[in-house]
């Protein structure tokens, strides 16, 4: 039973971390530039067939197509930003929330319509691979995924607090009007902060290649989950966007190991409900951005 429980909030931390990459950015996102990014899914599912292309093409592993994922996914989400959100930020939020819907749409039937809804998988050498430690089994790839997405995390924390730009994003976050009046430009920086958060999707998609298949669809499950993370670790806070993340992957792996096999969106849904009760400003309400 020990054993058990242990295997299930492995298996749970290990997915959470790819939770965690694709709720950041949309918590950034929402965060800076004041906008729910309802197509932060889709960036994922372009970040995946990324991948697959440049290793049925190139031979390229997964891990190394990274370096390319992530530089396209910024320079998509600086051009989304210049000719697509600026036009509407100064409106109301329902041009916003038709815009980033609308992308949404249109990306999974572009894929649908380019690639089909064929599953298309990268096989790679650590992908059926697995640690066995006290009898605890670690897939290779879930952890050497996570392990990335821990380090890419830590790299945007120690960007947004030590760099220039970075301070501005979260003054950009705190108060639009006095960080411009400050001398920092709004354009500028929404401009990055939409372009990391693409690029953590698209590095999300990269690390999921090598044990999850890419389909046109397959962006949607990952942003329910991201929207529940950043409610649950409370809106624009992305260190609780990343521990919400890992709770909600633990929460996910324990019901479906003792529940059922479609218990684990249930759970993660009544930890949502639970928290909202007990705390309706989220988790890390409270603890400094």
């Amino acid at each position: 039973m020990t054993e058990t429980l242990i295997q299930a909030i492995i298996n749970g931390l290990l997915i959470g971390g790819i939770y965690a990459l694709v709720s950041i950015g949309v918590t950034l996102i929402f965060g800076v530039v004041k906008i729910v990014n309802f197509a932060q899914g889709e960036f994922l599912m372009i970040g995946m067939y990324i991948t697959y292309f440049l290793s049925s093409f190139f031979g390229m592993d997964p891990l190394v197509s990274l370096l390319i994922s992530m530089p396209v996914l910024f320079l998509l989400g600086v051009l989304i930003q210049h000719f697509l959100i600026r036009r509407v930020l100064g409106l109301n939020d329902l041009p916003q929330i038709f815009l980033t819907f609308a992308m949404s749409l249109l990306l999974i039937n572009v894929c649908l319509m380019l690639f089909s809804a064929n599953y298309r998988s990268v096989h790679t050498w650590y992908s059926d691979e697995a640690l066995n430690i006290l009898g605890i089994f670690i897939p290779l790839a879930k952890l050497i995924s996570f392990v990335l997405a821990m380090f890419l995390s830590a790299v945007l924390w120690v960007f947004l607090h030590t760099t220039d730009l970075g301070k501005a994003m979260r003054a950009a976050s705190q108060n639009r009007d006095v960080a411009q009046l400050m001398g920092i430009n709004p354009n500028r920086v929404f401009a990055v902060a939409l372009g990391i958060a693409l690029a953590l999707a698209g590095a999300a998609g990269s690390l999921l290649m090598p044990f999850y298949p890419a389909t046109p669809m397959v962006g949607q499950l990952f942003v329910l989950m991201s929207f529940v993370a950043v409610v649950l670790g409370t809106l624009g806070n992305v260190r609780g966007a990343l521990v919400a993340s890992l709770l909600m992957g633990i929460a996910e792996s324990l019901g479906i190991q003792f529940i059922g096999a479609d218990s684990g969106l249930i759970i993660v849904f009544l930890l949502l409900l639970i928290t909202l009760a007990l705390k309706p400003g989220g988790l890390a309400a409270g603890w400094r951005r």
